[in-house]
């Protein structure tokens, strides 16, 4: 499980996919890390609240930090100090499902929470993914059950791409980035999310003068590559 959870990860990883996982021991983690060692992005998201105290495991403080450093994010629904229950864990699998274009099992015993994470992939109408494994290891009950029911089979990251057609994911991506034309529209592209952010705070981020901030951003609203919500507050456009 660990070697091709490393293989299946850093290869998914390098091709543009976010890989999105519980921080939990075991898999979980190790997909985070494979994606970290490939320069991924990856998000965790947890059964526990947001705050560092609360990180659990406890030994993947660590991990989360890393995460967060590699322009990851570490998520959750529970406001800071909730503690881990028998509940939140499973709960937390309908978000993964949810924001994930597909749910990969790579091992789960006959009732892995990895289980519930593959129903609500189903119930969203995701894709879900399996690897096959020895039928004699109790590791394998809930994998070669859910390639059985129809799940899709994947003995490499290839298998996925196919299935969800994203053999041009990489270009994808480069084509939806937002290039500027000018240094001024550089500048103000580097501090524009699609948070809302007013035209003033731009001028103070950027350091250019106001006149230069408002025309370029006028320029950019028709070139498409930014909106304006009103109120002087401003958005990427994609």
């Amino acid at each position: 499980g660990k070697q091709i959870t490393e293989e299946l990860t850093r290869d998914l990883a390098t091709q543009g996919i976010t890989i999105v996982s519980g921080l939990a021991l075991g898999i979980d983690s190790i997909a985070h890390q494979a994606t970290l060692n490939a320069n991924g992005i990856t998000v965790a998201v947890l059964g526990t609240g947001i705050n560092r105290a609360h990180i659990y495991p406890a030994c993947h403080k660590q991990l989360a930090e890393k995460i967060i450093q590699g322009g990851g994010a570490i998520i959750s629904e529970y406001p800071p100090g909730t503690l881990p229950t028998r509940f939140t864990f499973p709960r937390r699998n309908r978000i993964i499902a949810g924001m994930s274009l597909g749910t990969l099992v790579i091992e789960a015993a006959e009732s892995s929470g990895a289980l519930i994470t593959a129903q609500c992939a189903l119930d969203y109408n995701r894709e879900v993914f399996a690897v096959p494994q020895n039928v004699t290891s109790s590791t394998a009950l809930g994998t070669n059950a859910l390639i059985k029911n129809g799940a899709h089979p994947v003995t490499s990251a290839q298998d996925i791409f196919d299935a969800l057609n994203l053999h041009d994911v990489k270009k994808f991506i480069a084509n939806r980035e937002i290039l500027p034309d000018s240094p001024t529209e550089a500048e103000i592209l580097k501090h524009l999310s699609r948070e809302p952010t007013h035209v003033d705070q731009l001028v103070k981020l950027s350091g250019l003068d106001s006149p230069a901030v408002n025309s370029t951003l006028v320029l950019m609203e028709m070139k498409g590559k930014v909106r304006n919500l009103g109120c002087m507050m401003y958005v990427l456009a994609k």
